[in-house]
């Protein structure tokens, strides 16, 4: 019985799939190699490494303090854009990588940057406001980030 319910299931699953695929839409978002970046931006995916969650980032300044871990507490300078170049947010922000509150695509972005270094990251939508959207970030928007990491304090 549970054998025969999990068949429908999965096939239901992948029905409903294979017609979001037929009809172009991505529940998560687009993939941001799929997007247009503003030249402003200066984001060329193929220059930038790619995690298996599907952040791009780059290291424009390596830092000489300590690595940026799950749980620490950063202080960062930041800049974010939509990647039609819409600044959305800039200044100061301290946060607990990991922890609630903060958007998962921005605590991957930081997590592995030293201190004092500076970092482009690009966020997919899945990671970032996701269907949702925030405010002036709209539903399913990609998201760059320019982050200086500024204090990192390791519990």
């Amino acid at each position: 019985m549970i054998k025969k319910s999990m068949g429908k299931v999965l096939g239901v699953t992948a029905i409903v799939t294979l017609a979001l695929a037929a009809c172009g839409d991505n529940l998560f978002g687009p993939d941001p190699e799929d997007v247009v970046f503003a030249e402003s931006l200066g984001i060329d995916l193929t220059l930038m490494m790619e995690t298996a969650s599907g952040l791009f980032f780059r290291d424009d300044v390596v830092g000489e303090g300590p690595v940026a871990a799950t749980d620490d507490i950063a202080t960062v300078t930041l800049t974010g854009w939509l990647v039609d170049g819409t600044e959305f947010d800039s200044g100061l922000f301290t946060f607990q990588i990991g922890a609630a509150g903060t958007i998962v695509g921005f605590s991957e972005g930081v997590t592995g940057m030293q201190a004092g270094g500076q970092r482009t990251f690009v966020v997919p939508a899945s990671l970032g406001y996701g269907s949702s959207g925030n405010g002036i970030i709209p539903k399913n928007a990609v998201l760059v980030f320019h982050v200086t990491l500024d204090v990192l304090i390791t519990p």
